[in-house]
């Protein structure tokens, strides 16, 4: 699909600087996908915020004693 955006001149060359001017709509192409990825992954993240409970955790009392717990009951894990 086409679609048709202004963009100013220092922008255009700065673009051409970087992609070449036979390499504009791949740069764009790509620029939006990351910033797409970007924004969803903000939007996953912002979601998420207050999922987990702020109190009443078991690792409450004692967070590294809880990380090392969890550490040597992964039969996984070398040492």
């Amino acid at each position: 699909m086409r679609m048709h955006i202004e963009l100013d001149d220092e922008l255009v060359a700065q673009i051409d600087e970087l992609s070449g001017p036979r390499g504009r709509s791949a740069f764009v192409r790509s620029a939006i996908k990351r910033a797409l990825r970007q924004e969803f992954r903000w939007a996953d993240i912002e979601a998420a915020a207050g999922a987990i409970a702020d109190q009443d955790h078991d690792w409450d009392s004692d967070p590294a004693a809880w990380v090392r717990a969890q550490r040597h009951a992964d039969v996984r894990r070398a040492g």
